[in-house]
């Protein structure tokens, strides 16, 4: 557990977001619920992180659609018996409007609306980490380099080709690493200096010393004229008038595998905002030379376990069974079915003479005898019809189905349920909730 030099630290998990760019996949929940990597959600890699860091004291905010994702860290993330306590727990902090009768405004008013949380647990500095990015990083070694600096704030900044770098957030340094500027999506991104060709991009993880967020989220609150963000109005406002740093995400080491048959495990961060990038992470997985592993048993990415069968492959029906480069959750079935450079969540079946390639599909998806799927995402509980071919003609698709513009990757949203009608009803009740 973090102490000494650090002193009391707390992480803050901004887990709130909509995530409009990722429907029809945030339809019914928030993006951090989002299902990803087969067993996990994309809150799992930013609590594991601080877990796996040594901060143990976390205050998870939500607030959009939370339903799956409160019952998922009320599932996944509770200490249990002795560890319960005042320096132990994962905990969620809905928005309770103690500011006003107001949802969360921005990033910056959802630690503002819990500055109580701060207080109460008497805190030195705050880890205020994203939770919707797929990423892994030991914090201890930001938060050494926040101490060793005497920042008032830290900034985690990734290193990205520059011409990359005008879809996020950029940072500005000089030769010690202190911020100079920070700009929104610039049209011709600063480069790092001494590194011409690349620059630094905002993750969206910061670490505070108390008195500066304090005072910066007050002076924010009285203001007409802002967003109420961390990376919009907080930041560029402190930049100039006190020590903001941008940590270096590039020098962050992972435990080692001390496998002989396996890479050094090394830091990751993936926005996985859109549809396209969300995809892409999970191809990333299916390389055997990635740069992300959930295999290092050193930085184990945790999530909630349950009492599902192992996964099962096997050939039916005269039908041969081909996988390959396929991730497979626990209770997932490959019947006489081909399954190539895919990722299958729990519980899913793929029955005889189906093809999937590219493909994710959700939990409790039942893909019918003889279907063909190319890059497609099946979000859970779903039944694909016997016969249906998906990702080979997306205007045809797009009749049913979300085609996303920029990728052509075909989205089947989850099914609607329906409220139940008696047998001789013939009244249509109409969309009602879905599944998590």
């Amino acid at each position: 557990m973090i102490r000494g030099q650090y002193g009391r630290v707390l992480g803050i998990v901004l887990a709130g977001g909509k995530g409009e760019r990722l429907m029809p996949l945030t339809k019914y929940r928030a993006k951090p619920a989002v299902h990803f990597g087969a067993k996990y959600r994309i809150v799992d890699f930013a609590i594991s992180n601080l877990i796996n860091s040594g901060i143990f004291s976390i205050y998870v905010l939500v607030q959009f659609k939370s339903q799956s994702l409160n019952e998922h860290i009320d599932k996944a993330w509770q200490f249990g018996g002795a560890l319960r306590g005042r320096d132990f727990f994962v905990t969620l902090a809905p928005a309770q409007m103690w500011r006003g009768e107001r949802w969360f405004e921005g990033t910056a008013d959802a630690v503002y609306q819990n500055m109580h949380l701060v207080t109460l647990y008497d805190a030195d500095r705050i880890c205020v980490f994203a939770a919707d990015h797929i990423y892994k990083m030991d914090v201890e070694q930001m938060l050494t380099y926040h101490m060793d600096h005497n920042a008032d704030v830290t900034v985690a900044a990734n290193v990205v080709p520059s011409c990359e770098a005008h879809q996020f957030g950029c940072i500005k340094t000089d030769e010690r690493g202190k911020i100079i500027g920070f700009m929104e999506k610039p049209k011709n991104p600063p480069e790092i200096p001494g590194r011409p060709g690349f620059s630094y991009v905002s993750m969206g993880n910061y670490i505070f010393e108390r008195e500066i967020l304090e005072e910066s989220l007050l002076e924010d609150a009285s203001m007409e004229h802002t967003s109420h963000d961390f990376g919009r109005d907080i930041i560029p406002r402190l930049v100039g008038r006190g020590r903001v740093f941008a940590y270096d995400f590039s020098t962050n080491v992972l435990p080692g595998i001390n496998d002989a048959h396996w890479r050094d495990d090394k830091p990751y961060w993936k926005d996985v905002g859109t549809i396209k990038a969300y995809w892409q992470a999970h191809m990333d997985l299916l390389q055997n030379d990635s740069e992300m592993t959930l295999y290092n048993p050193h930085w184990p990415i945790r999530t909630v376990s349950f009492a599902d069968p192992p996964a099962y492959a096997y050939p039916s029906d005269g039908k041969s069974c081909k996988v390959s480069s396929t991730l497979m959750a626990e209770g997932s079935r490959i019947l006489g079915a081909e399954v190539e450079k895919s990722v299958l969540s729990r519980n899913c079946v793929i029955l005889p003479g189906a093809k999937v390639e590219e493909c994710i599909i959700g939990q409790g998806v039942i893909i019918g005898r003889n279907c063909r799927l190319r890059r497609v995402i099946v979000d859970g509980h779903n039944e694909i019809p016997n016969g249906t071919i998906l990702g080979y003609d997306l205007e045809e698709d797009g009749k049913h189905n979300t085609v996303d513009e920029s990728s052509g990757i075909v989205v089947v949203p989850m099914p609607q349920m329906q409220l139940r009608k008696k047998p001789d009803s013939v009244k249509e009740t109409g969309e009602w909730m879905s599944f998590s």
